[in-house]
């Protein structure tokens, strides 16, 4: 019965780590952040088979400092953000579509119309630019002629 109550102590004290951690860590998880949390849970489920608890969840927290610190340093140098996130990558500029860049993504022509299609786009030459971001989402612009009509552009052409 004590692995029962070790395995509340861990689940706790994993859900107040993963909560310092902050939501961005949570939400988009780069590179740094997937390594962190696997590594994070790995060690969360050693201490119920040879019972080292406090071990455990001191190094969870160790994790969690050095993700605290890799995102601090993500923040103030931009080549750290780099170096560990990468930039984003156009896939389209002009209706026409990176086929080079996309390789580089490993992303097909298909793959990107529908990622498109879900974001609501149904024509790639309707797209001013699109690309693909560090988190894997989709960035874009639409041409001129395929934005929505707002109300204020609405009440601006009727006066």
């Amino acid at each position: 019965m004590d692995w029962i109550w070790k395995s509340v102590i861990l689940i706790l004290a994993g859900m107040v780590l993963l909560r310092i951690s902050g939501r961005k860590s949570i939400s988009q998880l780069t590179v740094a952040t997937t390594v962190i949390m696997i590594s994070i849970g790995t060690t969360i489920v050693q201490p119920i088979a040879n019972h080292n608890l406090w071990k455990a969840i001191g190094s969870a927290s160790v994790f969690i400092v050095a993700l605290l610190i890799i995102e601090w340093l993500q923040l103030k140098f931009d080549f750290f953000e780099r170096l560990l996130n990468g930039r984003a990558i156009t896939a389209i500029e002009n209706g026409q579509v990176h086929q080079k860049n996309l390789r580089k993504t490993r992303m097909t022509v298909d793959m990107l119309e529908i990622r498109l299609r879900q974001i609501g786009v149904s024509n790639i030459s309707d797209v001013k630019t699109a690309t693909i971001e560090p988190n894997g989402q989709i960035g874009y612009e639409l041409m001129r002629h395929a934005k929505p009509l707002t109300i204020g552009e609405l009440e601006r052409s009727s006066d």
